[in-house]
């Protein structure tokens, strides 16, 4: 009965989640950087954090945040001003003698912990996904839907968001992947670290419409 409005809920979250954002580039990063592991960690905070935003979508708070310009602007400079931070850590990365043994293992210290939260908080404080939700929610999902068949909608959105996110972890921790970022060493790191100030910059600048 439902079946057409959840192919519209994911044809729009497809399109939605491959389109190259603080996301992605977190988790590209911590693939690169790390390894597998931590691209994998980071891959499920981002799903994770897709429950965060459900949630409230359902509950009616999406509505209050996206209608107050002092909510929404906390928001979106905690989430600028985290994004700047892990950014300029980024830029200041140091060059690394890489050999094949390195590019074989894990680089640097990791914990699955500190990836996870990563891609937790970046998501999860992204004012532009509380707007994505909120019109999702609104707009495309008829209100008369029962929350229960909402719910499936959003436990889908947060599966398929940690399954992409695996996928493009897997892909750019792969050892031949890696060799080819890892030669350019801090190089790679410092321009990942000027998208993610690049994305901040421009949430900054996001405004209410």
């Amino acid at each position: 009965m439902y079946w057409a409005e959840f192919l519209t809920v994911a044809l729009i979250h497809l399109l939605a989640v491959a389109s190259p954002g603080p996301d992605f580039a977190v988790v590209v990063r911590e693939s690169v950087t790390h390894g597998r592991k931590a691209g994998t960690w980071a891959a499920l905070g981002v799903g994770s954090a897709i429950f965060v935003h459900v949630g409230y979508s359902l509950l009616g708070i999406g509505i209050i945040v996206s209608q107050s310009i002092v909510l929404f602007n906390a928001l979106k400079w905690a989430a600028a001003a985290y994004l700047f931070y892990i950014g300029i850590k980024a830029l200041r990365a140091k060059p690394a003698v890489v050999s094949d043994e390195a590019v074989s293992a894990p680089v640097g210290e990791r914990t699955a912990r500190g990836a996870y939260v990563s891609g937790f908080v970046t998501n999860g404080l992204n004012p532009k996904a509380t707007l994505f939700f909120l019109s999702l929610f609104t707009v495309v999902i008829n209100p008369h839907t029962p929350l229960l068949v909402q719910g499936g909608y959003g436990v889908y959105l947060a599966v398929a968001t940690a399954v992409w996110f695996c996928l493009i972890a897997r892909l750019f921790s792969q050892a031949r992947v890696r060799a080819g970022f890892a030669r350019m060493g801090h190089w790679f790191d410092r321009a990942m670290g000027g998208v993610l100030i690049a994305l901040g910059l421009k949430l900054a600048l996001t405004e209410v419409r």
